[in-house]
């Protein structure tokens, strides 16, 4: 059985900074995609960045020079470095394993508000 656990998410004023973290556990293959996708209220998931194995990585056009992805294979761990926080970026942010299938995180919360 493969489980996400993110953390990371709060409050933060616009202009300001935080960092997601997502740990995976359970047998995973070797070869995946780990990626961070959101949710704001009434509208639909979207992605924001994903990165694969060796570090190839896909960004939303909207996060571009704010948000950094990494990953530490040995931990199964996903990361994302969020700078430069917008209004807009408040949403809830799941963090997703692609190998065989697709799992799912329980989301964390992030809000930038003044």
């Amino acid at each position: 059985q493969v489980q996400l656990v993110e953390s990371g998410g709060g409050l933060v004023q616009p202009g300001g900074s935080l960092r997601l973290s997502c740990v995976a556990s359970g047998i995973i293959s070797r070869i995946n995609v780990m990626g961070w996708y959101r949710q704001a209220p009434g509208k639909q998931r979207e992605l924001v960045a994903k990165i694969r194995t060796f570090g190839s990585t896909n960004y939303a056009d909207s996060v571009k020079g704010r948000f950094t992805i990494s990953r530490d294979n040995a931990k199964n761990t996903v990361y994302l470095q969020m700078n430069s926080l917008k209004p807009e970026d408040t949403a809830i942010y799941y963090c997703k394993l692609e190998e065989q299938r697709d799992y799912w995180g329980q989301g964390t919360q992030v809000t930038v508000s003044s």
